[in-house]
């Protein structure tokens, strides 16, 4: 096991885009980067999860090729006022990742959370 190398995937899944970094385990170098955008012709189908799955194997395929055998994934969402849980690229991306090869380690969330942040929009009722 301390043969290993293991490096961290950083995936913020919105639901417009999803992007995807791969870091060393310190966060101070990246390893490869990618995002929805990058695999798709259509901006309506970046987030989708086939987008996602097609981003994290050319991600995949290009840290393996540096040496690295596994990943802690660190989700997240769009965070603030918005929804807390990620979009739907999240689920295949960690699944593409561990079909492409890599060992998946920590999945952790890290959404941005809100101590009582700005006001929400109001409400169409009364």
């Amino acid at each position: 096991m301390s043969d290993s190398r293991w490096a961290v995937a950083h995936v913020h899944a919105s639901f417009n885009n999803t992007i995807m970094t791969v870091t060393d385990l310190t966060g101070s170098e990246t390893l490869a980067k990618s995002s929805g955008g990058t695999v798709v012709k259509q901006n309506r189908d970046e987030a989708s999860p086939y987008a996602a799955m097609q981003m994290a194997e050319e991600v995949a395929e290009n840290v393996l090729a540096q040496g690295i055998d596994g990943v802690h994934v660190r989700v997240r969402g769009p965070g603030g006022n918005e929804q807390t849980n990620p979009g739907p690229g999240a689920q295949a991306t960690i699944r593409a990742l561990a079909r492409a090869g890599l060992e998946i380690g920590r999945i952790e969330d890290v959404t941005p959370i809100p101590h009582d942040g700005t006001r929400s929009p109001k409400s169409s009722g009364f």
